[in-house]
């Protein structure tokens, strides 16, 4: 049953959301009534977490199925030394609630395939893209126009992030800017090529941003550009792009079914 009202710590918790013009009383009321899905727990995956967990978003699903490593604790915020070994699903929970224990986390300890997404981000209103690699991210596309839901892609590698935003039927999706995942070993992973842990803090936290727009229905999102960080010179640029008519996923002749792309190791 949609939330109405609020407690009384709950105006104390989210009293700077309320102040603010552009959210109030009655987008908080949203976020608290809305459903974010989290598609990896990771460098990009756990500042959206921590920060949707914070915003009062009321129910956030977490999907990975890997644990832990002590190389993920230098980007992966979310994680201690003492989560080593342990699922990421749990590890982030347990951070998500201890932030804020009235909202409701769902984790999904399993990778996502096309046999198993569309039944996992049906249940969402607006999806974040963390995954790790190239294969996972299209999947995600795919799934995303073919359930109509609306999702932030990123990417991350050494000190340069990249993010945009899809809303299906409305603005051109990630397979219109990238047609394909790019053949096997041509872009380096992040254990290959390195990554600063700040970068994905960065991005993350952008992620998080676009979701709250959404749902409160304010603001401009990233739709139709694709936002490059260069975290290295600073520089900030954003580049523009349109809806391709033609587009294997969503074009004239929109995908009716999903495949599973050739894992590939990816920038994210």
């Amino acid at each position: 049953m949609p939330k109405t009202d609020f407690k009384e710590d709950e105006i104390e918790r989210y009293a700077r959301h309320i102040i603010l013009k552009d959210i109030g009383i009655e987008g908080q009321l949203k976020l608290l009534n809305s459903k974010v899905l989290i598609i990896g727990a990771g460098g990009l995956g756990s500042p959206a977490a921590l920060y949707l967990a914070a915003a009062g978003v009321g129910t956030i699903g977490i999907a990975d199925g890997d644990r832990v490593d002590l190389s993920n604790l230098q980007r992966q915020i979310i994680h201690t030394t003492e989560d080593v070994g342990v699922l990421k699903t749990k590890s982030a929970k347990d951070k998500m609630q201890a932030i804020n224990p009235d909202i409701n986390i769902i984790t999904h300890d399993t990778f996502l395939n096309a046999s198993n997404i569309l039944e996992i981000v049906s249940d969402y209103d607006f999806i974040i893209d963390g995954a790790d690699n190239f294969a996972t991210k299209f999947l995600i596309n795919d799934a995303c126009i073919l359930a109509n839901k609306p999702f932030s892609h990123g990417g991350i590698l050494r000190f340069v992030a990249q993010t945009m935003t899809v809303v299906p039927d409305v603005s051109a999706c990630y397979a219109c800017v990238f047609d394909a995942p790019p053949p096997a070993n041509s872009v380096p992973s992040c254990s290959q090529a390195g990554v600063v842990g700040t970068i994905a803090g960065i991005l993350g936290s952008i992620q998080a941003t676009e979701a709250i727009k959404y749902l409160v229905a304010k603001g401009t999102l990233l739709t139709n550009q694709l936002l490059i960080c260069d975290a290295l010179n600073m520089d900030f640029d954003k580049v523009k792009f349109t809806k391709n008519p033609e587009c294997r996923v969503c074009g004239k002749n929109k995908i009716t079914q999903l495949h599973d792309y050739e894992q590939q190791i990816c920038e994210g």
